[in-house]
């Protein structure tokens, strides 16, 4: 009998996490955990580390990248078609609160004026995958000051 209660409780506790977690997926201010699309995405996407900048790099190309044309080059490997821009891809998916990033979701920041500019790959761990001028491609923190303060928002896509 004692077996038959504990199997109960578990099947029941199992039935409200899997609720609850089913709950919070419908929320774009909620946590996501990295699935296997967004970790193959990522480990691609690590593969050009050291890949130089070119500003308005073509589509495609994969000998030099600019922040736009990284992100939607990655994300094409994954079947994921983007525009060209940072601006118009900061129009898609879902918006997320930042406290709420997931590995591939997309990063959006100010560079230069006051609209969206620059874009980049949410890595996990407070780090982004991006295309940078000064380092190509590079991994950086999202904490480090020029991050903090050009940070406009997030759109989770996958």
């Amino acid at each position: 009998m004692l077996k038959k209660s504990k199997a109960k409780l578990l099947t029941v506790c199992l039935m409200a996490t899997v609720g609850w977690f089913g709950m919070l997926a419908g929320h774009s201010s909620s946590a996501s955990a990295a699935t296997a699309e967004s970790l193959e995405l990522l480990s691609f996407g690590k593969d050009y580390i050291g890949t130089p900048y070119l500003y308005g790099a073509a589509s495609g190309d994969d000998s030099a990248f600019d922040c736009s044309s990284f992100v939607q080059f990655v994300f094409a490997q994954n079947d994921v078609d983007l525009p060209r821009t940072s601006v118009a891809m900061s129009k898609l998916g879902v918006k997320v609160a930042k406290a709420y990033l997931s590995v591939g979701d997309l990063v959006f920041f100010k560079a230069g004026g006051s609209g969206i500019g620059h874009v980049a790959i949410y890595a996990g761990n407070g780090k982004i995958l991006q295309a940078s001028t000064s380092k190509g491609v590079t991994i950086s923190n999202l904490s480090d000051s020029y991050w903090k303060k050009n940070y406009v928002t997030a759109r989770r896509i996958l």
